[in-house]
């Protein structure tokens, strides 16, 4: 399976815990082979410009972290392209979804998801959208940026019970009806990670459950990575939801 990634996003960017070092190597060792690793590009400012305020644009730049925030957007729009036709990975940082039109928080600086559903859109590729956002914590800039879209359904799993976790994205999947499905893939509800909640297996059903969503409504799929900061468990889980994805 294709996976967006680029070598400087090994670079330690910031003091957070999504900037941390060794975090990407832990998931491209995990990897390995089972990724076709596809160079990512930066996105333009104007592509940014479909979700952001010109004001926050300026801010991002101003901290000095423009380049690897508009990198990161950039690599999602790829997966997004890319999952149009078969599944993708976007291994990307920083990650996005507390990111909204003019603020962010939480790691975020671009909201890399509405970026690339954006694009997609702009360039007359999809007309409808559905977010699976898997993260131990709430998107809400994914949810601030396209909620009040009749043309995007945004879904934060919520449930605390690792069962009823998977039975709500089951129930998610089989009710969904869209051009293109992403997963804003945060690995840190994990039992290793900071929510305490998921098995490493549990992320290969996921990646199952939206595949055959996928299939059932002939649409395109991708995923990108959000949280996910306990690094010797980390690349097996990304390695799973991959492997889901793909069917394998």
């Amino acid at each position: 399976m294709k996976v967006v990634f680029h070598e400087d996003f090994y670079r330690v960017y910031t003091s957070d815990p999504a900037a941390a070092a060794g975090r990407m190597e832990a998931v491209v060792d995990a990897i390995g082979p089972r990724g076709e690793f596809v160079q990512a590009k930066p996105a333009t400012e104007s592509q940014i410009l479909l979700v952001h305020l010109p004001q926050h644009i300026e801010s991002v730049r101003h901290s000095g972290l423009y380049t690897m925030a508009a990198l990161a957007a950039g690599g999602a729009v790829q997966a997004a392209t890319i999952g149009l036709t078969e599944p993708c990975f976007g291994l990307i940082r920083p990650p996005g979804h507390h990111a909204s039109a003019g603020s962010c928080w939480g790691f975020c600086y671009f909201n890399n998801m509405a970026v690339a559903l954006a694009v997609l859109k702009d360039r007359g590729m999809i007309n409808t959208a559905y977010v699976l956002d898997i993260d131990l914590h709430f998107g809400d800039g994914t949810v601030n940026i396209l909620r009040g879209r009749d043309d995007t359904v945004v879904h934060n799993v919520e449930a605390g019970d690792r069962m009823r976790y998977l039975d709500e994205i089951s129930n998610e999947m089989k009710a969904c009806q869209a051009d293109m499905i992403g997963i804003s893939a945060g690995f840190d509800n994990h039992r290793e990670d900071w929510g305490g909640l998921l098995e490493t297996e549990d992320y290969v059903e996921i990646g199952q459950m939206v595949r055959d969503a996928a299939r059932r409504i002939g649409g395109g799929y991708f995923a990108i990575l959000e949280g996910g900061y306990n690094h010797e468990v980390l690349g097996d889980n990304v390695r799973a939801l991959i492997e889901g994805m793909a069917g394998q």
